[in-house]
């Protein structure tokens, strides 16, 4: 497949959604949103959404949008830092346990345990050794999890490498982006094929029945946040809900399967 037929399947090329429609459909699903915090409140429900994604995918616009008019006391984001020394000698799940959620609880990891599968494998953060232990155990840990009552979405949001440039560079001229900029951003862009390569193995090793991954192609900023979005909610049982608004496009947003590693629908 030629690299023009490779972006036009990946979706790098489809016009944008209008500012006005985004922020129209953007409003009835946020509506919706606060109808399913409202009833997992009222059943206890331990909810956990993880997103994944090369620097720039847009995991930090899509948390907001979906925390944005939520009760902050029952909703957390999780975006921790670099393993201090106690940390790195600890279980590698050990510093993310404490922030699981508790009963009446939405918490979304903006990276999350997968940061072993993805950063730190390719900029030799860990060793092969513990590489391989974390691909060998995250499926059993993330299976007792799910038989604990903890309900687990996990979303791995797709760019090309032109878009995660073009994202990247927009980041150092944006005064108001300053944060986002890290050391880490050239090496993104560097080491492309090798982030390409660990994502395929993450996702082919950690994907399971209990604990699946969707997809998201998230060129479109725009289009990925509406989505995802409508994907959790389609996904979970809430009152009163609204069935023609959460259909989520399955151009956009669509299960793993191994063949997205060959049929362009992954950015290579």
């Amino acid at each position: 497949m030629s690299k023009k037929a490779s972006e036009k399947k990946s979706g790098a090329h489809e016009p944008s959604i209008s500012k006005k429609d985004y922020k129209d459909s953007l409003r009835r699903l946020q509506v919706e949103l606060v109808k399913l915090q409202r009833h997992f409140i009222n059943c206890n429900d331990k909810i956990l959404i993880i997103l994944e994604g090369r620097d720039a995918a847009g995991k930090d616009g899509t948390i907001k949008r979906i925390v944005q008019h939520l009760s902050p006391r029952e909703t957390r984001v999780v975006a921790l830092g670099k393993p201090s020394d106690r940390d790195r000698t600890s279980w590698y799940f050990q510093r993310y346990v404490p922030y699981l959620p508790a009963a009446q609880e939405l918490v979304l990891f903006n990276r999350s345990w997968y940061n072993r599968a993805g950063v730190e494998r390719v900029m030799g953060f860990c060793t092969e050794a513990e590489h391989e232990e974390f691909m060998g155990s995250v499926s059993d840990f993330e299976n007792m999890l799910v038989r604990s009552g903890v309900k687990l979405l996990k979303y791995y949001l797709d760019i090309s490498k032109a878009e995660q440039k073009k994202r990247l560079e927009d980041r150092k001229s944006d005064p108001l982006k300053q944060w986002k900029v890290s050391s880490i951003d050239d090496q993104a862009i560097k080491y492309w094929k090798q982030y390409s390569a660990a994502r395929n193995e993450m996702l082919a090793r950690t994907h399971n029945p209990m604990a699946p991954w969707t997809l998201v192609r998230a060129n479109d900023k725009r289009r990925a946040r509406l989505n995802i979005i409508k994907d959790v909610l389609s996904r979970l049982h809430y009152a009163d809900k609204d069935e023609r608004l959460i259909r989520p496009d399955p151009q956009i947003v669509f299960a793993y399967d191994v063949s997205n590693l060959e049929n362009g629908q992954l950015a290579k």
